[in-house]
């Protein structure tokens, strides 16, 4: 059998346009004479389609499509993701399902069995779990059809196991030949190596072949990288989709053969790329085709930048360069010399004489007890200024905090963390300097001035952020460490980290939560991303920054 997967790009709730997608793929899979084609978790809907599955509407447009679906797509089997209705018994009424048809007829449906509710994932609010997993007959073939979790719980890969029982390891009992895996999983950095690990594994382990189709493309914060594959009962990669973009690649289980298609060759590669296709996607899925960015002069606002010009092209990417009294000569030289190296349209608007208003106008505020309330007062106005910008041009506002800022706070409310999209809120300080190298890789876009100067917000006289925060080498792996890999305070210590450093970023992560829950949706690219994926209370009282 000669099998194609397909690996789209949906965008949630768009059925017409889910319906010529598949229609594409399945047309350009029997012109490469596949007998079977297989589409991502929830192609028909896209995922996560989160509380749109509470609509009735929304699942009745669901079940349409599939019919449509039914009735135009001939000579090839399909195999797709969409939301079934369950009948009868007590609890959820849909499931999250995979349906094999063939001209016309419904040959197979399968509901997902392991249902996950950890970080970003809220399967069991929607969905009734799938029953006993059961393999079956196609073309001369035992396949177990299985949704994303439903590979996830082998015991050898995964000893503190989630979920009763593992629904690969019951169809493999079951003699079936071929597993079939559809997903919607979303991206971090280094996602793709576990990923291949655990199908090579199962292959290798059960001595079948692995058929693995992921989603790609960006919804919401979430990122989907594709890199589809296939694996051979030896745990070889027999096919590999690319990343980050939609595609298509073949495997012939009877040679054990199917395409390579080029990925990333680096961490740094990947994290470009993901950004690239998060922006581009949650720009366009929106309505919006413009961007605003502020540029400071620093690498954040560069990179991002530099990011929003590649995803929506420099001419839709518009920077505007806000100096003020303290803003040095350098960053006037460096932010143009940016904005021409990516061809973006670039403006420089003074903040000096709105400021100087404002404290003349606040009885409160003066320059001479100069503090915290009127350094965010110029971040505010020049917040207000891009915000300004785009309700008259309708370009979206990009917001430029990067990780190790918004995890301690670093940031300010309605000024540098107004936006619609924060584009590298969970890329770290020091990642930001890797990631803007990479952008530089062929030829200078970022000046090289950006990625040696000491960071500095510029709010007051010869500030830089060394002046109030330990260095990104310290700050950035203890935030890992708390954050990611939630160690308590004492096991970081105990890591070798000065305690009072320690304590004092922990409370700075704690006290800021009240921040984070006000700043734009920012795209996930590591395995704990604040927002959905990390639910903080903000009013709480439980002390483990101080070791209580």
């Amino acid at each position: 059998m000669k099998i194609a997967l397909a690996q789209i790009n949906p965008i949630v709730g768009d059925f017409k346009g889910a319906r010529s997608k598949i229609q594409e793929f399945a047309q350009k899979a029997k012109n490469l004479s596949c007998d079977l084609v297989i589409f991502p978790e929830l192609s028909v809907c896209g995922y996560p389609p989160r509380d749109l599955l509470e609509r009735k509407s929304f699942i009745r447009a669901c079940q349409n499509t599939v019919q449509s679906l039914l009735d135009d797509i001939h000579d090839i089997g399909v195999i797709l993701g969409f939301v079934d209705r369950v009948g009868g018994a007590p609890g959820k009424p849909i499931a999250n399902a995979a349906m094999l048809f063939e001209d016309g007829n419904i040959l197979e449906v399968v509901h997902k069995r392991l249902l996950p509710t950890y970080d970003v994932f809220d399967e069991s609010r929607y969905f009734a779990p799938g029953g006993k997993a059961e393999p079956f007959m196609y073309k001369g073939m035992n396949i177990g059809l299985t949704i994303c979790e439903d590979a996830w719980n082998d015991k050898d890969l995964f000893p503190e196991q989630l979920y009763d029982w593992d629904p690969v390891q019951d169809l493999a009992d079951k003699k079936t030949d071929l597993i079939i895996n559809i997903a919607a999983s979303p991206f971090h950095a280094g996602k793709r190596a576990v990923r291949g690990n655990i199908m090579s594994h199962l292959a290798k382990k059960h001595r079948l072949s692995c058929v693995y189709v992921n989603q790609v493309g960006g919804n919401d914060h979430l990122i989907f990288d594709g890199a589809s594959t296939v694996h051979t009962p030896g745990g070889d990669l027999a096919a590999l989709a690319g990343e980050f973009e939609e595609d298509l690649v073949t495997f012939d289980t009877e040679t054990g053969k199917g395409d390579i298609h080029p990925v990333c060759e680096s961490e740094a590669e990947s994290l470009a790329k993901a950004l690239v296709t998060g922006v581009g996607d949650y720009v366009r899925k929106c309505g919006f085709s413009k961007v605003v960015v502020g540029l400071s002069g620093g690498i954040d606002s560069a990179l991002t930048l530099a990011v929003a010009a590649e995803a929506l092209g420099p001419e839709n990417t518009y920077s505007i360069f806000m100096p003020s009294e303290y803003t040095s000569q350098q960053n006037y030289t460096d932010t143009k010399e940016l904005a021409d190296n990516l061809g973006c349209p670039y403006e420089i608007i003074p903040i000096t004489p709105i400021f100087e208003t404002f404290l003349s106008s606040l009885s409160f505020c003066n320059k001479e007890d100069f503090g915290v309330t009127e350094q965010n007062i110029q971040a505010r106005t020049r917040g207000s200024i891009l915000m300004a910008f785009s309700n008259k041009t309708g370009a979206m506002v990009l917001s430029t905090g990067n990780k190790s800022e918004v995890a301690v706070g670093y940031c300010t409310l309605y000024g540098d963390m107004n936006g619609g999209l924060s584009v590298i809120s969970d890329l770290p300080k020091e990642l930001v300097y890797e990631v803007s190298r990479y952008f530089n890789k062929d030829r200078e876009i970022i000046p090289e001035s950006i990625l040696t100067k000491a960071p500095s917000a510029e709010l007051r006289p010869d500030q830089t952020d060394q002046d109030d925060l330990p260095p990104y080498e310290v700050l950035d792996p203890i935030l890992h460490a708390y954050i990611e890999d939630l160690k308590d305070p004492e096991e970081i210590i105990a890591m070798g980290y000065e305690e009072k450093i320690v304590r004092d970023i922990v409370r700075r992560v704690v006290r800021n939560e009240y921040k984070r829950r006000q700043a734009a949706p920012g795209l996930k690219l590591t395995s704990k991303a604040f927002g959905e994926g990390r639910r903080y209370p903000v009013a709480q009282r439980f002390k483990d920054q101080d070791g209580e």
